[in-house]
């Protein structure tokens, strides 16, 4: 017979990650072990390794708990109920800015360590990170039907939408003069600026070519 879980297993397991987080932020992913998280985490090595086998099973789920987390947030904020494709657009990012909010330790990681990870691993992981930036991709597309069928300039300005939102944790405070959600919403309104320049230059080009 299957060994019952204890009830509180999840919250010991969030507990870990989220300790090995800040631990390989800080002090990076080759410097940490699996006795610090535990010294760190209050817990007996013996505890962390009946979570996880090895160092690259506490990254890979530290990774992939994020980015499942704001797939989820991203999805729910691009469900289509009435709104304009720019304003789904910048909804969607005000929803993974906000998600990042309590999350800077998982996204260093997840920026500096993915690569450290086999192969395989990787490979789930950046299907992960690809479902992301498809979802924000269909958003500007929505946004601005021109971009439809264009990946040359669509994955460019998808990509410059994600470089400013995830560099923010870099610079912006939480209490500083320009609150999160509205820089998100600037950040999705300049590119779509961008986008729909793009698609204006575009539309010279085919005109002057006729």
């Amino acid at each position: 017979m299957a060994r019952k879980r204890a009830h509180d297993y999840e919250a010991k397991r969030g507990h870990l990650l989220r300790t090995a987080a800040s631990l390989f932020a800080r002090h990076g992913y080759d410097r940490t072990s699996l006795a610090m998280i535990g010294v760190a985490a209050g817990v007996s090595k013996g505890l962390v390794y009946h979570y996880y086998a090895d160092k690259d099973a506490v990254l890979a789920d530290i990774i992939g708990r994020h980015l499942r987390d704001l797939i989820a947030v991203v999805e729910e904020a691009a469900r289509a109920d009435g709104r304009d494709g720019a304003t789904r657009l910048a909804d969607m990012a005000v929803a993974l800015l906000e998600a990042y909010r309590d999350a800077d330790d998982q996204h260093r990681v997840q920026v500096a360590h993915l690569r450290l990870l086999p192969p395989s691993v990787q490979e789930e992981l950046k299907a992960l990170e690809r479902r992301l930036v498809d979802l924000f991709a269909a958003a500007l597309v929505t946004a601005e039907p021109a971009l439809a069928g264009d990946r040359q300039r669509l994955k460019p300005l998808t990509m410059s939408l994600f470089g400013m939102l995830n560099w923010a944790f870099m610079w912006l405070r939480e209490h500083g003069p320009l609150p999160r959600a509205d820089y998100a919403r600037m950040c999705a309104r300049m590119v779509l600026a961008g986008a729909r320049e793009v698609a204006r230059e575009r539309e010279r080009a085919l005109a002057g070519a006729g």
